[in-house]
């Protein structure tokens, strides 16, 4: 550690007296773990010798950052290097990498799909502290909306587009309001109200044609899965009524049960939106959207994880006294 980062630590005591959300979440997850994820994305670590790539444990939380702070690449590269709490999250490192860094990892990470190792690696950590799925999950989508663009309509889209335009958005309509862009999907366990699994696709792609459960779970979904079943083993999806056929009283007492353990989704998609800005994207392909909704979601779960041990360490705190009375 340089002496600059020395005195940087000793001036973190007093920010951490203030309340540092990054300071408590920094060691819930052994960041050691993404290193082998990471270095297969590039070739610099051979005999042959060559410039050597940037840490890749750095690389995978200023990711975090930027999706936890709703930060532009030069802004997290600026922030890093300003903020004291950003840089006792970072442990401190010698040099901040430039923005055009991240650029490069992001696209690596889509070429090479290795996002979705970084997301199986923490769902493992997830399951090691016992925070399985255990009696049902619960999934939905939202729009993550894109800029269109001003120009005409007969401009190329897709892969020949040269404007700001998204190359893979697409529009869809949601009641009276429609929305351009993507749709970012999650699978959230009933009881911790984690994100277990995630898929992204285009805003028209319907909410039916995505299904993250598994064989063996209790699905919960809203009407808009009706009249799919998913391939989880119990069905736990809201009817609606169709045509010659309107809901009975026994329908809508079940969909009114299923609607109050269904609701909880909203949850992480309110921190995601509200919290961190997330439901807007300026990238332009699926593939770089769906980076950014992973790290989004990663961002949300060690914020999750954070609040559970809490709870569960007041809740231990209260319990002690009962259990001190009781063996007196």
């Amino acid at each position: 550690m340089s002496f600059t980062n020395y005195i940087l630590s000793e001036s973190y005591s007093y920010v951490q007296s203030l309340g540092d959300r990054l300071g408590e979440v920094k060691d819930l997850i052994d960041w050691t773990q993404f290193v082998p994820i990471v270095s297969s994305l590039y070739h610099d670590n051979s005999i042959t010798g060559g410039r050597p790539h940037t840490d890749e444990i750095l690389l995978v939380k200023m990711c975090v950052l930027q999706q936890w702070y709703n930060l532009s690449d030069p802004a997290l590269e600026r922030e890093c290097n300003d903020r004291i709490s950003f840089r006792h999250f970072l442990e401190y490192p010698d040099t901040i990498p430039d923005y055009s860094t991240i650029v490069d990892f992001r696209r690596r990470l889509v070429d090479s799909n290795a996002d979705d190792l970084i997301w199986a690696e923490l769902q493992r950590q997830i399951d090691a502290c016992e925070l399985r799925i255990i009696h049902g999950v619960i999934q939905d989508a939202t729009f993550i909306v894109a800029d269109p663009g001003h120009a005409p309509s007969d401009k190329p889209r897709g892969r020949a587009a040269q404007t700001r335009r998204s190359k893979d958005g697409t529009w869809a309509k949601k009641g009276n309001k429609s929305y351009f862009g993507y749709k970012m999907h999650i699978l959230v366990d009933k009881e911790h109200f984690l994100i277990r699994r995630i898929a992204t696709t285009t805003a028209k792609v319907h909410d039916s044609k995505i299904d993250l459960s598994k064989e063996g779970e209790t699905a919960y979904r809203d009407k808009g899965y009706f009249g799919v079943k998913p391939k989880a083993s119990i069905d736990k999806t809201m009817k609606k009524a169709v045509r010659n056929k309107q809901l009975t009283e026994k329908d809508k007492r079940r969909n009114k049960a299923i609607s109050r353990v269904r609701s909880k989704v909203e949850h992480p998609f309110a921190v995601i939106k509200r919290t961190f800005h997330g439901g807007t994207q300026l990238v332009t392909t699926v593939g770089k959207v769906h980076v950014k909704n992973m790290f989004s979601a990663f961002s949300y779960n060690i914020q999750r994880i954070n609040t559970i041990l809490k709870q569960s360490r007041k809740e231990l705190a209260i319990c002690r006294p009962a259990k001190q009375v009781e063996a007196g």
